[in-house]
């Protein structure tokens, strides 16, 4: 195992900048690849990510790099680029690093295509290498500020996952490590999709009771989905799992809350999708959440109703009304 002095950031977004910013006050060595040429010299002449974490000040020890082989030196590397995209630049790390690198997984999504988790995507792409989830209830802006954070990082092999949490972890970052590599995945896709449930009853006003019934029969369905696909139900109920369904649910700094609000208030998806800068990952988890528990006959009617409204031009007065008059039954039933 290596010393894990020196990092890789593959992704110069908002999270990854963050990150960067974590892993540097950890006292590591880091360098942040970004596909943004704009980005790359922003960090190096201005210390500054104006693109995607505008009016933060960088560590100006931060190094930036648009060309991906300058990874190659690193001890281990964090992938933080958007979900879709974690297939084709998770290969390309791979056959750039050393094999006994380790890459952890920061993306919180489904690949469409295929209805993988992140983890599932990565053991493909990366066929016999060390890889980790790293996921929690995290707003990028309070990380890079150093506001304290607690996270889940996940790894099968339990050594390697306990290194990787104590080389990134400081007071106000704190990681705690588990092996349940498929619930800290789930967790994070999943609470995505939630969320943007929670920001369309935000956006018509339905109130705080109805929220917090969302919230609540949401984390059923995540569990009942996570529990099929192998997941522990303690990680489900920790922080990569509720804790991050809790905070993404509540705020409209969440970009999955915001996208629902404004959907709420009378925008149409394609649009609102177009006019962000940044990835809206509930909206392309969606329908691969609800695919994913139909094959395996779990019942999610609230992912349901939003990959119809988000996906398939469903009107959001007539889906609430559907799930409204859903039968009663026990509360632990499906």
């Amino acid at each position: 195992m290596s010393s894990l002095a020196r990092f890789g950031i593959v992704g110069g977004g908002a999270w990854g900048t963050s990150l960067a910013m974590a892993a540097l006050r950890a006292g590591r060595e880091v360098t942040l690849w970004a596909r943004e040429a704009e980005v790359v010299d922003d960090i190096n002449r201005h210390q500054r990510n104006s693109t995607f974490l505008p009016g933060m000040a960088l560590d100006p020890r931060l190094k930036a790099t648009a060309t991906i082989d300058a990874l190659v030196d690193a001890d281990a590397v964090l992938l933080v680029t958007p979900a879709q995209v974690v297939r084709d630049i998770g290969a390309k790390l791979s056959a750039l690093l050393p094999g006994n690198v380790p890459i952890v997984i920061c993306a919180k999504g489904i690949e469409k295509n295929s209805g993988l988790l992140m983890s599932e995507v990565a053991a493909q792409a990366m066929p016999g290498r060390t890889v980790a989830m790293l996921s929690g209830p995290t707003f990028a802006e309070e990380v890079a500020r150093g506001l304290p954070t607690a996270i889940t990082l996940a790894c099968s092999d339990a050594a390697q996952g306990e290194a990787l949490a104590q080389a990134l972890a400081t007071p106000t970052f704190r990681i705690y490590w588990s092996d349940d590599v498929t619930g800290v995945a789930l967790g994070g896709a999943v609470k995505n999709v939630l969320a943007i449930a929670c920001g369309i009853v935000e956006g018509r006003k339905l109130g705080s009771n109805t929220r917090a019934a969302l919230i609540t029969r949401g984390f059923a369905e995540m569990m009942r989905l996570g529990l099929a696909l192998g997941a522990r139900a303690e990680t489900l109920s920790g922080l990569a799992g509720l804790g991050d369904l809790t905070l993404t649910a509540t705020s409209r700094q969440s970009r999955n809350m915001s996208f629902g609000a404004a959907l709420g208030q009378g925008g149409k998806a394609a649009e609102l999708l177009a006019s962000k800068p940044q990835i809206v990952e509930g909206a392309y988890t969606a329908a691969a959440v609800v695919a994913r528990a139909a094959a395996l006959g779990v019942e999610m009617p609230i992912c349901q109703a939003v990959d119809a409204v988000v996906n398939r031009g469903a009107e959001i007065g007539a889906s609430i009304e559907a799930l409204l008059a859903r039968p009663l039954r026990g509360e632990r039933d499906a």
